[in-house]
C-alpha cells in the first residue's frame, strides 16, 4: 500500500478479502479501514450511516483511488442474528433512499429487469440435476410473472458476512461493488430462504414496510431461484458453500406456497 500520505510510522497490513484490494492502516490510536478503487457510491453510503463513516479520498500517482473510513470495533452478523428488526429496518431504508437510487442513476450502473437478467446470465445456469432442471423451468415459467416492479438500490450479495454490528449496536452493510438498480425482491429474496424461518416472513416485511401476498413470494422464489443458480453456475464456490448452495436451491424449489 502507498506510503504517500501515512510514511513509515504507519503500520500498514491487508485486510483479507479475495481482492486484495482493502487495508487496515494503524499508527498510536489512530486506525483506518482502507481500500483502493472503492466504489464512488461510497460517499452517499456514509452519508446515510449505511457503512462507516468515510474520512477522505485520495488519487495517488498511478491513478488508483483510495478510500478511508472511520475504524469502527465491529464483528460481522451471526446467521441467526440475521432475522432481527435492525436488519429489515436497514435494508428498508436502503431500498427506499431516493437519494441512493439518484446517485446510481448519475453513476450510470446498469437496472435490471428479469428478462435481461434471465437473457444475460442463462448461458452460465448449470441445468444437469433434476432440481437444477426444475429451477431453470420454473425462472422461464414465470418470467412475465414477476417482469413488473420498481427499481430500487440493491445490495446484491445479502450474505451475512457484509453486514456489521459495532460494540455500540451500530448496524452497517458494508461490500458495496456489486450494487445495481433492481427489484428489491433481489436482496429479500436471499435474506429471507438463508435467514428467516417461513412462519416469520409475514412479519418480517411488516417491519421491512411490505405485505406478504402471492405476488411477493413468487418473486421472492424467483430471485432466490436466479441468484442460487448463478452461483452454482459460476463454479468459483468451495465445496463447501457448492454443498450448502445446493441444499438451498433444493429448499427454493420444494416451496410450492405460490
Amino acid at each position: 500500500m502507498e506510503d504517500i500520505f501515512f510514511g513509515t510510522e504507519y503500520e500498514i497490513i491487508s485486510a483479507g478479502g479475495d481482492t486484495g484490494q482493502a487495508f487496515i492502516a494503524q499508527h498510536k490510536d489512530e486506525k483506518f479501514f482502507l481500500k483502493r478503487n472503492s466504489s464512488p457510491f461510497l460517499a452517499a453510503l456514509s452519508a446515510l450511516d449505511i457503512v462507516p463513516k468515510l474520512k477522505w479520498t485520495r488519487r495517488v500517482e498511478n491513478g488508483d483511488v483510495i478510500t478511508a473510513q472511520k475504524w469502527i470495533n465491529a464483528r460481522v452478523l451471526s446467521t441467526a442474528e440475521m432475522g432481527d428488526n435492525k436488519v429489515a429496518r436497514l435494508l428498508s431504508k436502503i431500498h427506499h433512499s431516493d437519494k441512493l437510487k439518484q446517485m446510481l442513476l448519475k453513476m450510470e450502473e446498469a437496472s435490471f429487469s428479469p428478462l435481461e437478467m434471465f437473457r444475460k446470465h442463462q448461458q452460465v445456469f448449470p441445468d444437469q440435476t433434476q432440481v437444477e432442471q426444475e429451477a431453470l423451468g420454473y425462472l422461464k415459467r414465470n418470467l412475465e410473472q414477476v417482469e413488473d416492479g420498481e427499481r430500487v438500490v440493491c445490495h446484491g450479495d445479502i450474505n451475512h458476512n457484509n453486514w456489521m454490528i459495532s460494540s455500540d449496536g451500530e448496524l452497517f452493510l458494508v461490500d458495496w461493488d456489486g450494487a445495481m438498480l433492481g427489484d428489491p425482491a433481489m436482496d429479500v429474496s436471499m435474506l429471507l430462504y438463508q435467514y428467516v424461518p417461513k412462519e416469520k416472513w409475514s412479519s418480517w416485511l411488516e417491519i421491512y414496510g411490505g405485505t406478504y401476498s402471492k405476488n411477493w413470494h413468487r418473486k421472492l422464489k424467483w430471485y432466490a431461484l436466479f441468484q442460487t443458480l448463478h452461483r452454482l453456475g459460476e463454479g468459483k464456490l468451495s465445496q463447501a458453500e457448492q454443498q450448502k448452495a445446493n441444499e438451498l436451491l433444493d429448499l427454493i424449489v420444494k416451496d410450492n406456497e405460490v
